[in-house]
């Protein structure tokens, strides 16, 4: 588990490491249920553009600290009184720092210990994977505080669930259990507790293996599809012509007509 890391205390609000190319983040405010106040959001953003052109990491594991909450939603107590304009970049730096994440070009997991709600839930839908506890629950309940979600809720649940169960979900403001999440495809695997963390580097060791310059380019071309302003299909076939000048494209099909396996260097 993440607690028993050696952590770095960089940040005011996390708890870091880096250990076997996997860049380890924990949201440290368990008191606070790991609520996502301007400074965690700042301290995440920073932590995951740290890692873009960082070598030595392969991957990211997004957590929260404890058993109780992965992040339970923002901070109501800081924004309660802002004005629309403060409001407004409010939203702003949010979408900022989970495009930061949905950009990475490394994959980053979220590893939902508990509670997901709001900015929480946000939060993790901004991860390339999500894999959950057994007890973890899930829930956009905004509209009882009488806004919408702010970090691009809308947009990224209903591209993950569909437009019609997005709509009832962010409408109904229901929090919905790990089992539901699984079957309307907001998250990728429920696991126990114990092995939350240990199944988050499984996955993340099996990619690993691969070509890390593929699979940063895997990432561009999926966000292509959902952004409107990109068209996905030209970037997939300028990223495919780009991989052959490469030396890891080399090396894999070397490798794959030498029956051995590849061993890439990232170049």
């Amino acid at each position: 588990m993440i607690d028993q890391l050696n952590v770095e205390t960089k940040y005011q609000t996390l708890l870091t490491e880096i250990k076997d190319q996997i860049f380890y983040i924990t949201i440290n405010r368990e008191d606070k249920l790991n609520a996502l106040n301007i400074q965690t959001l700042s301290d995440i953003k920073n932590a995951v553009l740290s890692i873009y052109d960082d070598p030595n990491v392969r991957g990211v594991i997004l957590t929260g600290k404890g058993l109780k909450a992965f992040a339970a939603g923002a901070d109501i107590a800081e924004f309660a009184n802002f004005t629309v304009e403060e409001g407004t970049k409010m939203s702003e730096d949010g979408h900022a720092v989970l495009r930061a994440i949905d950009h990475c070009p490394k994959p980053v997991i979220a590893a939902v210990n508990g509670f997901a709600l709001g900015g929480g839930n946000e939060l993790a839908m901004s991860c390339h994977i999500r894999v959950c506890t057994e007890k973890a629950r899930f829930g956009q309940p905004e509209v009882n505080l009488g806004v919408t979600p702010g970090y691009a809720g809308t947009q990224r649940l209903a591209q993950l669930i569909g437009k019609g169960r997005a709509l009832e979900f962010l409408m109904t403001g229901d929090m919905i259990d790990s089992a539901t999440a699984l079957q309307l495809g907001l998250v990728n695997h429920v696991v126990p507790a114990d092995q939350l963390i240990p199944k988050c580097e499984e996955i993340l060791n099996k990619i690993k293996t691969k070509a890390p310059m593929a699979i940063a380019g895997v990432i561009r071309c999926v966000n292509a599809y959902y952004e409107k302003r990109a068209d996905g299909n030209n970037i997939e076939i300028n990223e495919f012509g780009n991989f052959f000048g490469s030396e890891d494209f080399i090396e894999g099909t070397t490798a794959f007509l030498e029956k051995r396996p590849a061993n890439f260097r990232g170049n």
